[in-house]
């Protein structure tokens, strides 16, 4: 049984559509894309769990019909823009079973923005309004892409400095790099399982414990993806006041003698407990350490403060120099940076870093609600449009091409011309590139969803396979 009501899920304006298409409709073809927008590529990650969760097998029962039909007629305010009988004939027919037909390229996939992703199209021709009816629900596979897209960016920005300043034994630590912090900035459990998820694609570092939950959920994942360690926060640190700072310190490597430990440390003064407490007073404790502390800067400005808390351990607990130059602390000693952290700091981050001498693979980092809430449907411009038709038995290619002013006052075409005809992906000498279904070439899109049945289900571990396979080092 569905937990949601399908009939439900849709824009309000897509319940009148059945009567507003041209007579003679039997057939509406839609693709999705990635018009453009903040990357230049797009990795397609989320639409397993949308077919799993909402469409497959009887995706509605007779009761959500009553349901929807008496909180629609008090949405219009009158009866007659509702008409169950649309549903009540998928119910009769089809068992419930939806009448479509959905394409797409394989998850894990990273594809050149202005590309087809997904096609859908109705397979029953009484059932045309259907394949539209569905893009407020599908349409949402655009928020899993793209934190799975913004992740690996970062993935391939975090590589880069590590080739410039890091030595190669330190490769390894880059899975763990890039923490996410964002289940308490997004807006859902729901946006916590896909959008942890999608992050778990590129990096392993995860507080998000549902992140992994849902991967072995919806993607049959093999083992835990999200890892995490030990930590402390404001509430534990501040428990004595900060006469009892040194108290708290005391009892938290007590607490985790060995193993990683991260201690949030600017609860008064990040400065004295850098220089004093852990570089002083406790340093010769966290030399020896069997395991790593790692320190948390949580205010101010991030540059500034990094670059003196990392200057002030250079002094207090030692460093020494790797092969490329670049001065790395202690293996008992790491910084994480947690607080303002995005895309645009990172960078700035890892430049002033490397400026100044200090490699990649001192600092860990947190990103939360920059790398689950703060992304929206344009970051990368997802749109899922009609492109083909059959009207009273003749095949239309379906276009928009709209116009519109810039900012000279002149007209030009807009961004959000739409493609035309039944289309494909495929393989060329120059790279993906979407053409018509008649052209020549092999298809990546794949049939994944047909008439209630999933046709292709993708494990985690394949999906994480074909995001690294295309992993870059260049930014």
């Amino acid at each position: 049984m569905k937990t949601q009501n399908l009939l439900l899920l849709a824009d309000a304006y897509k319940y009148s559509h059945y009567k507003l298409y041209f007579p003679g409709t039997t057939k509406i073809y839609s693709y999705l894309e990635s018009r453009g927008g903040m990357f230049d590529e797009t990795v397609f990650y989320g639409l397993q769990y949308f077919l799993k969760e909402y469409l497959q097998g009887q995706a509605f029962t007779k009761e959500n019909i009553d349901e929807a039909e008496d909180l629609l007629n008090g949405v219009f305010g009158r009866k007659g823009v509702f008409d169950r009988s649309n549903f009540e004939f998928i119910l009769s027919k089809h068992g419930g079973r939806l009448p479509v037909k959905i394409k797409a390229v394989p998850e894990g996939s990273v594809v050149p923005v202005k590309n087809v992703l997904m096609t859908i199209e109705n397979t029953d021709p009484k059932c045309f309004w259907l394949t539209n009816f569905l893009e407020t629900l599908l349409m949402q596979v655009w928020y899993p892409s793209t934190v799975a897209t913004l992740s690996r960016e970062i993935r391939k920005m975090v590589e880069h400095y590590f080739e410039l300043t890091a030595d190669e034994d330190a490769q390894p630590a880059i899975d763990f790099v890039l923490n996410d912090f964002g289940f308490r900035g997004v807006s859902s459990v729901e946006s916590a399982g896909l959008g942890g998820s999608a992050h778990l694609l590129n990096f392993m570092g995860s507080d998000t414990v549902y992140a992994s939950a849902f991967a072995k959920k919806y993607y049959t994942a093999q083992k835990v993806y999200g890892m995490s360690v030990p930590a402390t926060e404001h509430s534990i640190m501040t428990l004595l006041g900060a006469e009892g700072e040194k108290q708290i310190f005391d009892h938290v490597l007590n607490a985790y003698p060995e193993g990683i430990l991260s201690c949030v440390s600017d609860s008064y003064n990040i400065f004295n407990a850098v220089g004093e407490l852990w570089g002083k007073e406790f340093k010769e404790r966290i030399l020896h350490r069997n395991g790593t502390l790692v320190i948390r800067p949580d205010s101010g400005d991030p540059v500034r403060t990094l670059l003196k808390v990392f200057e002030m351990l250079f002094d207090r607990v030692g460093h020494s120099t790797n092969t490329k130059g670049y001065r790395v602390l202690p293996k008992q000693v790491r910084v994480i940076q947690g607080d303002g952290v995005d895309y645009d700091s990172i960078k700035t981050i890892y430049e002033t870093l490397m400026k100044n001498g200090i490699a990649a693979d001192n600092l860990v980092l947190g990103m939360g609600g920059a790398l689950l809430q703060k992304v929206n449907r344009d970051t990368q411009k997802f749109a899922l449009k009609c492109s083909y038709a059959l009207v009273d038995g003749k095949e239309v290619n379906v276009q928009k091409s709209p116009i519109e002013m810039n900012e000279k006052g002149e007209i030009i075409n807009s961004f959000k011309a739409s493609k035309a005809g039944k289309l494909k992906l495929i393989e060329t000498p120059q790279g993906m590139k979407t053409v018509s279904e008649s052209e020549n070439g092999d298809d990546i899109l794949q049939t994944v969803f047909e008439n209630g049945e999933l046709k292709v289900s993708h494990t985690f571990e394949q999906v994480r396979q074909r995001v690294t396979l295309q992993q870059l080092t260049t930014v």
